[in-house]
């Protein structure tokens, strides 16, 4: 996949054998040939990688690698294309190379500095959905907000909301910025460092509070997918050694900061969905409500209103 078409040669009265730098590379021929590498490395899909990598290489859509499948690409489009295969190759995200994720039909920057967007959050943004979309003014934070993409789907779905979104980390925070300015809701959202919910009194309680916080135990770390494991920021993975420290202290934070009827939703593991009912349970100031499961079956998202 690599060199440009040159004319065929003569030596010494014999023609050269056509090489690899001769040969024209069309759209398909990539795919092909990547689809194939990246099954080699084990990738889980192989195709849809090799696509979204070529058209973000191309500057074109999917759909246009399809229009143009026999179109030649050239040298220095080849040379982006064999990067991010490289890089892929190595199991380096996919939305890290095009630093795009899409969350709720929404496209978010993303980069090393977050936690990758995933389908099984919307359960978060639906679950706050299913509570609060016929409210007209909801004051709501997001705990350990990365990207901003709960923060975020639920203003642009929800005209009444004002969201906090908060992290520790600086540069997330940022990126969490740019995102709610590139999907206009710059003006109902404000981003806060603080460790969970300690920088915010009671004395201004939300309406809600959702998190995806980290809930991998500690030492299964080490036994995640590689592009997670090796990519993707330990601090939004690592949940201590049970996995439940990050939740558990947010459990004891949240009942000071939500008003009388207010709600804390959480996404969790599936193994977690009992200890952490029960954990709420136990501080005697919260309703639990029944399980949300993700499509797949698992238990999704726990939610408890404050009483």
């Amino acid at each position: 996949m690599s060199g440009a078409v040159k004319s065929s040669a003569t030596n010494g009265g014999h023609k050269r054998r056509p090489s690899r730098e001769d040969r024209v590379w069309t759209i398909r021929d990539l795919l092909t040939w990547t689809t194939d590498f990246f099954a080699r490395k084990g990738l889980e899909t192989p195709r849809l990688d090799a696509e979204v990598l070529l058209a973000h290489a191309l500057g074109c859509s999917r759909v246009e690698l399809y229009t143009n499948y026999d179109k030649p690409v050239e040298e220095g489009e080849r040379a982006r294309y064999r990067e991010l295969v490289r890089r892929r190759g190595a199991h380096e995200p996919v939305a890290y190379l095009t630093g795009q994720k899409e969350f709720f039909s929404l496209t978010f920057a993303v980069t090393r500095d977050v936690l990758i967007p995933r389908p099984d959050s919307e359960f978060v943004v639906l679950t706050y959905l299913d509570h609060f979309r016929d409210r007209e003014r909801v004051r709501v934070a997001d705990v350990g907000t990365g990207s901003g993409n709960l923060a975020v789907a639920i203003a642009h779905e929800h005209a009444g909301a004002k969201v906090v979104g908060v992290d520790r980390s600086l540069p997330a925070l940022r990126l969490a910025r740019r995102n709610a300015v590139r999907h206009g809701v710059a003006e109902r959202t404000h981003w806060v460092r603080s460790d969970l919910l300690r920088a915010f009194r009671p004395s201004s309680p939300f309406d809600a509070i959702v998190s995806n916080p980290p809930y991998i135990p500690t030492a299964e770390l080490a036994n995640l997918e590689a592009g997670v494991r090796d990519y993707e920021p330990r601090d939004a993975l690592d949940g201590g050694p049970t996995g439940l420290e990050v939740v558990r202290r947010l459990i004891e934070q949240a009942p000071s900061r939500l008003r009388n009827g207010g709600m804390l939703i959480l996404e969790i593991g599936a193994p977690q969905e009992e200890p952490v009912r029960a954990m709420l349970e136990q501080t005697g100031v919260f309703e639990v409500l029944p399980t949300v499961f993700d499509y797949a079956g698992h238990p999704r998202v726990v939610a408890a209103r404050r009483i």
